[in-house]
């Protein structure tokens, strides 16, 4: 394929990004410059051009979703030639190095992939077995720690002979201790995954060497995201060839929080001196005013700034809003949507509302269905964390790793059987005491003498787990799914409920089938000696992130925190909850570097805007059950007043009532004055933007303390204090 046609569309600085092939590279990519058509073209020039071996190039990202979409764009450039090139996320190619490479670190191919719950479970069992009150070492908090560690490549005897006092010893203790119990349970972490691949480059050279061999030319996106551990994996697997291309934006690192170390980035060009530098400054994305403002505020941080520029010089200014509270804020917000619905005729996806923290999506949601408004939140409780998801996905877990306890205890009793706890717990001391999994003590209970209702119960259990592992281990995942729900009476004990929840709940796994099924099709004809295709199923469950979740929906409002929105883009985007001590957030305005990195979370958020920002802030907000007052956010006062329309209160009206075409939605019992608790009767008839309408009952106390007593017709009796109620009569 000729050069040209595989540069075509491109800049002169991507052109040179795409054309520099040996050595290493820093590509340094302001926001909306196109660094994911760099990549993609940079991959396809690799093969198409100059003739390398697709299987000779990994690329790594962050998500499932941008690696797929990568990979799906050199695809479509190259072709069935394209086959061949490995794009994957960081976690997704160390997984697919550890099941094949298991054995050198003593490890089942099958070992299970922990999550965040599983991980905690594990170091509450740590901490048991040391004797530890977990209400003095709180577990998320050494959780926490534990991932840091790991995230900075420290494995338990580093942590422990670096500890510098007595709380860094226990930690570093209840460190090792953890690591004993994943590898009793052949499970490894989320922070595992890369810190064990490195370490087995590290002990087994030859492996590493096999790895450089294979993959002659690596890329990184995001680079400015990496942590130490990442840093340490990228210079394992390029350190021979040296044909290093990392892309990134110091300016929109934003997870020194969970490790990352925008180091990395910054110090390229020392760890690697001969290294070329492109800077891509052409920003495709927004207008001029919301590229300055955007600009003008990252400005104040330390260091050099890139000069991003753009074509597109007309443009909405960016709007300022100064709400009285937290529901003024949140009405507002939808108030200008439905007016560029209406008006504009926007589809409601091409609207996203940005905050700090995911706590203050609660009012913003109040305000969408208030207007029946569609919309979508990111990073809620995800699908695969629902509790009849996991147990579902917990019994393919055991059948392919019967070491894995976690999952063991979490199908035990579901649906319930009987087997009692007394049971678990002797299971539990059994295998402590002999050495061995869980599994082989509750069959070493189960075959002993006795006929006791709990015994009986467990060999009922076992004998099922056994038919099933011969039962499901040639189906796909969605057949397997499928049969083990059927043969394990969960379907059937969700039925026998008869609830709206327990319908949820089926509604929930069938969605997984189809989601399985879907997988398989994807994936037919993969699944060799290394990994099953069930095995890959759960592979790609383990590692699904909040943004794999989110699909481009044009029917709906998106509603996430700033973190989540990296990597995406909307015609318009409402950032909220400006205001000290939410962002830049409390914990991190402690110091300069915390700061810095609030303020280039602040920059993320308005450059994900393509055609209009709205930055808000309330003078008052409701936090932790009180009401607190707060001041702008300093990034505020950074934008020039040439880029600002500020003191807007254009919203429309709001809607009228359907019940009550003369009334404002607007209005609401208790929200402007306490006093009018005197106007409330019992029989009133109220509605409340989440329970609905119904009828009040009693009414207690007076002024700001008047509660009232309200049979909802959908939901039952709520008490709910006045003030806060925002209830409207009917």
């Amino acid at each position: 394929m000729l050069s040209s046609s595989l540069l075509e569309g491109l800049n002169p600085e991507q052109r040179q990004a795409c054309e520099i092939t040996e050595g290493p590279l820093l590509v340094l990519a302001g926001a909306g410059s196109g660094k994911t058509r760099v990549l993609v073209h940079r991959i396809a020039y690799l093969i198409g051009a100059c003739g390398i071996p697709p299987e000779s190039v990994l690329a790594v990202t962050f998500t499932n979703k941008a690696a797929g979409e990568m990979r799906e764009r050199v695809e479509k450039i190259l072709g069935p030639e394209a086959g061949g090139v490995f794009v994957s996320t960081f976690h997704s190619a160390c997984v697919r190095i550890l099941r094949r490479e298991a054995g050198h670190l003593g490890l089942a191919r099958g070992f299970a992939i922990y999550d965040e719950a599983d991980s905690l479970a594990g170091v509450k069992e740590a901490l048991r077995r040391l004797g530890l009150d977990p209400k003095l070492h709180e577990p998320r908090r050494l959780r926490w720690r534990i991932d840091q560690w790991k995230n900075a490549g420290v494995l338990p005897a580093a942590a422990a002979a670096a500890a510098g006092d007595l709380d860094a010893r226990r930690s570093a203790e209840v460190y090792a201790a953890y690591q004993r119990v994943l590898a009793e349970q052949n499970a490894l972490d989320f922070g595992d995954l890369i810190l064990q691949t490195t370490e087995l480059f590290a002990r087994f050279p030859e492996v590493l060497a096999w790895y450089r061999r294979r993959w002659q030319y690596v890329l990184v996106d995001e680079y400015q995201d990496t942590n130490r551990v990442q840093y340490r994996l990228v210079q394992q697997l390029s350190a021979g060839h040296r044909n290093l291309c990392v892309v990134g934006d110091p300016n929109q690192s934003i997870y020194g929080w969970r490790g990352a170390d925008v180091r990395n980035i910054l110090e390229f060009s020392r760890d690697h001196p001969d290294a070329r530098v492109v800077a891509l400054e052409r920003n495709y994305r927004s207008t001029k005013p919301i590229l300055g403002a955007a600009s003008a505020v990252v400005a104040n941080n330390r260091g050099p700034q890139a000069r991003l520029w753009t074509e597109r010089e007309d443009g909405d200014l960016v709007e300022v809003y100064e709400a009285v509270d937290d529901r003024d804020e949140a009405q507002f917000v939808i108030r200008q949507i439905l007016v560029a619905a209406r008006e504009d005729g926007r589809a409601f996806g091409e609207f996203a509302i940005f905050y700090r923290t995911n706590a203050q999506s609660r009012p913003f949601e109040e305000a969408l269905l208030e207007h029946d408004v569609p919309y979508t939140v990111v990073g809620g409780v995800r699908f695969y964390e629902r509790a009849e998801v996991k147990d579902a996905l917990a019994y393919l877990r055991v059948l392919v790793n019967p070491a894995d306890g976690m999952g063991l205890r979490r199908i035990l009793n579901s649906p319930p059987r009987g087997i009692g706890k007394a049971t678990l717990e002797r299971a539990e001391a059994l295998a402590a005491e002999r050495g061995t999994t869980l599994l082989a003590a509750l069959r070493e209970i189960a075959a002993g003498a006795g006929g006791a209702r709990s015994v009986t119960k467990l060999r009922e259990f076992l004998t099922l787990l056994d038919e099933l592992c011969d039962e499901v281990r040639s189906l796909s995942p969605a057949d397997a799914l499928s049969r083990l729900l059927d043969r394990t009476g969960y379907l059937a004990h969700l039925a026998r409920q008869a609830t709206p929840e327990a319908e949820a709940r089926v509604e929930n796994l069938r969605e997984l089938l189809t989601g399985a099924e879907d997988f398989a099709a994807a994936n037919a004809g993969v699944g060799d000696d290394e990994r099953s295709v069930i095995e890959l199923f759960l592979d790609q469950v383990a590692l699904v992130s909040d943004l794999d979740a989110w699909t481009d929906r044009s029917d709906r409002v998106s509603l996430m925190t700033a973190h989540t929105a990296k990597g995406l883009e909307f015609p318009v985007v409402f950032l909220v909850g400006l205001e000290e001590g939410l962002l830049p957030h409390a914990a991190s305005a402690r110091d300069a570097v915390g700061v810095e990195e609030e303020r280039r979370l602040c920059y993320v958020g308005m450059t994900r805007a393509m055609e209009r920002l709205t930055l808000t802030f309330a003078s008052e907000r409701r936090r932790y059950g009180s009401r607190t007052f707060a001041a702008p956010s300093r990034f505020l006062s950074e934008i020039p007043d040439a880029l600002v329309r500020s003191g807007s209160v254009s919203a429309p009206a709001p809607r009228r009532s359907a019940r009550d075409p003369g009334r404002s939605l607007d209005y609401s019992l208790g929200h402007d004055s306490a006093d009018e608790a005197g106007s409330i009767r019992v029989g009133l008839r109220v509605r409340h933007p989440i329970f609905g309408e119904g009828s009040v009952l009693a009414v207690r106390g007076t002024g700001q303390a008047c509660k009232l007593d309200v049979r909802f017709d959908r939901v039952g009796v709520k008490t709910v204090l006045l003030r806060f109620a925002n209830l409207e009569p009917v």
